[in-house]
């Protein structure tokens, strides 16, 4: 038995409004939506973007634990990114990163994403380049979802830590160290998914196993477990597919 990484939610006081940013900004299409949710399908190898609708607004004094890594392909490309996410609804942002050679911004509910400086690592990403995890232990945290995903660690340094799926291709999954402290409910969060002939139930059992807990955030009756991850990051196993 087994899961896989099937999406990233975001949490959304206007969930499709953020859709339509996120799904303008990739080239992306929506190709879901219903009371709950609207979903933004990436392409082969990519992860989809679920957005779902919140009431609390993001605190714009703590910054999300998960963002979003864009890549460019030159200096040029990077510019042209950068102007277009602002163009669509983004806002340049300052997180104390200093001088850096990536540009930070802020979609246009407050989460954080850069779009990045051309790097080798990112050459077949596609439009994502990489979903970035605060961590404390960046390499244990990366061995849990490593087993949650089914990716591999491909990239090990002292400060961050990368999956990759196993075709080789789309957006990496990186832990970043961080001692911040995790004192907010995340509003990026992964979701996993058991294969077809696969078990809910069974595979929370396996990744509470590894380290992962069982939590009641009001969820009700679903047919998905919410467990939070050795760090307490909020994630959820949903019904097999």
């Amino acid at each position: 038995m087994a899961t896989r990484l099937d999406s990233l939610v975001i949490d959304a006081n206007r969930r499709r409004q953020l859709a339509e940013f996120w799904s303008e900004l990739l080239g992306w299409p929506i190709t879901f939506e219903d009371d709950e949710e609207v979903d933004v399908e990436a392409p082969a190898d990519g992860i989809d973007l679920v957005f779902v609708t919140v009431p609390e607004a993001k605190d714009p004094a703590v910054k999300n634990r998960v963002h979003l890594d864009l890549p460019s392909a030159s200096p040029e490309d990077q510019a042209a990114k950068v102007d277009r996410a602002l163009a669509l609804g983004a806002r340049r942002i300052d997180i104390g990163q200093g001088e850096v050679p990536w540009v930070v911004l802020a979609d246009p509910e407050g989460n954080e994403f850069c779009v990045l400086e051309p790097r080798p690592g990112y050459t077949t990403t596609e439009a994502v380049a990489a979903v970035v995890v605060d961590a404390r232990d960046p390499l244990a945290l990366a061995g849990f979802w490593a087993d949650a995903t089914g990716w591999r660690i491909a990239s090990q340094e002292p400060e961050i830590v990368g999956l990759r799926a196993p075709t080789g291709r789309g957006p990496w999954l990186e832990f970043l160290r961080s001692d911040e402290p995790k004192d907010h409910k995340n509003r990026l969060h992964l979701d996993v998914a058991p294969f077809a002939d696969g078990d809910t139930a069974v595979e929370a059992d396996r990744l509470c196993g590894l380290g992962a807990r069982r939590i009641d955030l009001g969820q009700g009756e679903v047919t998905w477990e919410v467990l939070t991850d050795p760090e307490g990051n909020e994630f959820c196993v949903l019904s097999p597919r």
